[in-house]
């Protein structure tokens, strides 16, 4: 192994923390109702050594950056009602996931990078649906794999018509993998493009061009070179139209994005409002996350005051960094114990409050927030399990935090209510927070059924001892505090005792019950076909493509159907 290889095997710790002033990759301008993101790569700035970012693909650090531009026009720029994505380079949108960075990464790095980079997508058609951000891919040149994977997030697709320019999905036939970040999945379900159609584009290197590629369905319009900015502008200010947001006119004061404040431990995270611990010996995280202290806003003149440092959209921004840097930076951490700490009536003020004026562009955007971290938690391939313990308050939005989990453990003290945990619902808990199938996690839970999800809703605004909430099926056990401490740690200890692996697969599949979506598909795929794929000798091995590409030689692959 050469020592570029070694050194991206075995990454440093990565850091989602960045801002405008530090981009290598993205410039983001905005004009009125719309924002333009365009991609202008640098070839000498990736995130790890080893590789050049030619022809505009892109590695982790390039999606680091679009998320945090993302959030940055969501908060900071409630004017903007569209977003153009487009290059800033001549001839070429871009390449996609960059090659010889995948060739040489480590398994759980490409896995890693595929999820964060699928979740950005995802966020990007959340805030669409959510809030009427709205997005226009403008493919102003070559568009290929990952490429053309961000155009498909995109609400609208525009194609220069230069007849070089194409789209494309050439992973099967060039590199022997798949598309992934959804392409499959969004070329079927969101564009409906037939399926012998998308089995020939999906098997060709050169792709689809001019009004092909409208007939197919895999962009929207095409515009010749001497039209094309005029054609894009003029459908960014249609998808603006449809929009949820301010707009220019109605002069909203966006919220400046500062930097998270995280103190970092050889064994610790420590945020304001949330705090990790591991314990590598047991391979475990506690996330511990804290509820609003002091007086809190309860009208618009006062949240806009806080502003980022408003709780729900403090907690959630940090919350977010919290399962990113754990995902990324600790691979060997297989189980989170997840915590709450404060007062549980602050929490539901917090939520009360959100409800009041869930139709304000920043408390929508910070609903939007939390709805994505949430989720981002739901696909984390860890066990999560919810500690219950006193001073906890699983409360309305933080009693989600113990939904997402594999198993909820609540301890029970029936000889001293006033020390004895409690948990309480409110209205956030019943949809609010969807997970990626579109299901709440009490709807999940409970397979929609809905005597047990009519029981829960009528014990909304009560708080729920250990017995109480174990009767309506909220938690998993209630032990006493003579047998808590040996049922938790036998818990944590049978976890660390098996394959993580077959664990991911078992948790992957019972957290998301009944109803599919096309997210969930393009997560299941993921897991179960690309991860698959990228173990495989046809793309990985000596001769495999992803090994060989670039160097001249034909792959060598198995021919055996497995």
């Amino acid at each position: 192994m050469t020592e570029t290889a070694e050194a991206i095997k075995a990454p440093d710790r990565v850091d989602y923390r960045t801002d405008p002033t530090q981009y290598k990759h993205w410039k983001l301008s905005v004009e009125g109702e719309i924002a333009r993101l365009s991609l202008d790569i640098a070839e000498d700035g990736g995130i790890r050594p080893g590789y050049k970012l030619k022809l505009n693909s892109y590695d982790l650090g390039v999606d680091v950056e679009l998320n945090d531009a993302l959030n940055r026009i969501r908060f900071e720029h409630p004017q903007v009602r569209s977003v153009i994505v487009t290059s800033a380079k001549d001839r070429i949108f871009c390449s996609g996931a960059n090659i010889f960075m995948l060739g040489v990464s480590s398994h759980a790095w490409k896995v890693n990078f595929c999820k964060f980079t699928n979740e950005t997508r995802n966020g990007m058609e959340d805030s669409s649906k959510h809030s009427g951000l709205k997005f226009l891919a403008a493919v102003n040149g070559a568009c290929a794999g990952g490429g053309y994977e961000l155009a498909l997030a995109c609400d609208e697709i525009v194609l220069v018509d230069d007849r070089s320019s194409s789209v494309s999905l050439p992973e099967v036939p060039l590199l022997g993998v798949l598309p992934g970040t959804g392409g499959l999945t969004r070329v079927t379900d969101k564009r409906h493009v037939r399926h012998d159609l998308a089995d020939i584009f999906c098997t060709s290197v050169e792709g689809v061009r001019g009004q092909r590629a409208v007939e197919w369905r895999l962009v929207d319009a095409i515009a010749k070179p001497a039209q094309f900015a005029s054609a894009v502008q003029e459908r960014a200010a249609d998808l603006a139209k449809a929009s949820l947001r301010p707009g220019a006119e109605q002069g909203a004061k966006g919220v400046v994005l500062t930097r998270l404040e995280r103190e970092d431990g050889a064994d610790s995270l420590r945020y304001r409002h949330v705090a990790v611990d591991i314990d590598r010996s047991r391979r475990t995280a506690t996330i511990t996350v804290k509820a609003p202290t002091g007086s809190q806003p309860g009208d618009i003149a006062a949240i806009e005051a806080a502003g980022v440092d408003w709780w729900p959209l403090a907690m959630a921004r940090e919350l977010d960094d919290t399962i990113l840097n754990l995902r990324t930076n600790e691979l060997n951490i297989g189980t989170w114990l997840l915590k709450t700490e404060g007062d549980a009536q602050a929490v539901l003020a917090s939520d009360a409050t959100m409800l009041a004026h869930k139709d304000h562009w920043l408390v929508r955007e910070t609903i939007g927030a939390l709805r994505r971290t949430l989720a981002r938690l739901d696909v984390s391939s860890r066990s999560l399990f919810a500690l219950i313990e006193p001073g906890s308050c699983f409360a309305g939005t933080l009693a989600e935090v113990a939904f997402a989990a594999d198993r909820a453990y609540m301890l029970a003290l029936p000889d001293d209510a006033d020390k004895a945990p409690k948990i309480a619902l409110d209205e956030f808990n019943f949809g609010f927070f969807p997970m990626v199938n579109d299901q709440s996690r009490l709807q999940r839970r409970f397979y929609e059924e809905s005597a047990p999800l009519e029981a829960a809703r009528a014990a909304a605004g009560k708080p729920l001892d250990a017995d109480q909430a174990l009767a309506l099926g909220l938690v998993t056990a209630a032990p006493d505090d003579i047998d808590w401490d040996d049922e938790i740690r036998m818990a944590i200890e049978e976890r660390a005792a098996m394959s993580p692996d077959a664990l991911t697969g078992l948790e992957a599949n019972l957290r998301f019950a009944s109803q599919e979506n096309m997210l969930t598909r393009i997560f299941g795929r993921l897991t179960a076909w690309q991860n698959w794929i990228f173990n495989r000798p046809n793309a990985v091995g000596e001769k495999g493509a992803l090994k060989v590409y670039g160097t001249g030689e034909k792959a060598g692959f198995d021919l055996n159907r497995v």
